[in-house]
Parts: C-alpha cells; sequence; structure tokens
C-alpha cells in the first residue's frame, strides 16, 4: 500500500526556481488573480498619472488641447491607453468574480474555473471591442 502512495506521489513545488517557472501550470483562478493585481498595480502607478496629465493637458488652454490631440492620437499614446483599457477591463470584471467568490457563489472547483476562464473571455472580448474603437475601425 505505501509503495502505491509512493509511486503516485505528485511534485511539490514548495521553492519554485527560475528555471521552474516555465514547466509550472497556474490553473485559470492563479492567472486571473495575477493578471488582477497586474492590473491594479498598472492602474495606480500608470493610470492615475497618466489621466491627470491628460486632463491637464486637455484644460489649461486650446494649445495644451492640441499637445493633448497629438498624444492621443498617436500611435504609443494610444497604445498606453489600450494598456490602461485592458488593465481597467479585467480588474474590474475579476473584482466582480472576487465580490462573487467573497458572497460564497462559485467556490467549488469547477465554478471557479469556469469563471475564471469567463473573467479572461470577457476581458479579451471587451478589450479588442474597445481597441477597435480606439484605432477608429467603427
Amino acid at each position: 500500500m505505501a509503495d502505491i502512495a509512493a509511486q503516485k506521489a505528485r511534485p511539490q513545488y514548495r521553492n519554485i526556481g527560475v528555471n521552474q517557472i516555465v514547466s509550472y501550470r497556474l490553473p485559470p483562478a492563479g492567472i486571473v488573480s495575477i493578471l488582477h493585481r497586474i492590473s491594479g498595480a498598472l492602474l495606480f502607478l500608470l493610470g492615475i498619472p497618466f489621466s491627470l496629465y491628460l486632463l491637464q493637458e486637455s484644460l489649461t488652454s486650446e494649445i495644451s488641447f492640441q499637445s493633448y490631440r497629438a498624444i492621443v492620437g498617436s500611435i504609443p499614446g494610444k497604445l498606453v491607453l489600450l494598456v490602461l483599457i485592458w488593465a481597467f477591463v479585467h480588474h474590474a470584471v475579476a473584482g466582480i468574480r472576487y465580490l462573487l467568490l467573497d458572497r460564497h457563489v462559485g467556490i467549488q472547483k469547477e465554478a471557479s474555473r469556469t469563471s475564471a476562464l469567463a473573467v479572461l473571455g470577457i476581458t479579451v472580448a471587451l478589450t479588442a471591442v474597445l481597441a477597435l474603437k480606439l484605432f477608429g475601425a467603427f
């Protein structure tokens, strides 16, 4: 009996080294959790200063408004806005998931996996639609 348990022992990752990160598979809920933290950090560290700068540029004078339009109209400016759009969308959708989990809705393993995949799918879809709008497709 002990031999069977020893043969089927799963590998344990306690202190993951850099070379093990590539082979480590996170469940979808883990990916959503990490992306939720990254999106929150992006919104706080990049989103607030960039938004306040753009607000200042748009309100100061006509010349600064033209500067604002040049920044928002450029490809690098649009890419920064797209990253911030993704961060906002993902943080909001994942936040709704976490609010439901706090209410003990969907805490079973399969339901949690499904909701995590739904968060990832909804985030990609909404970001794609908003990217098309940002880049002038409609």
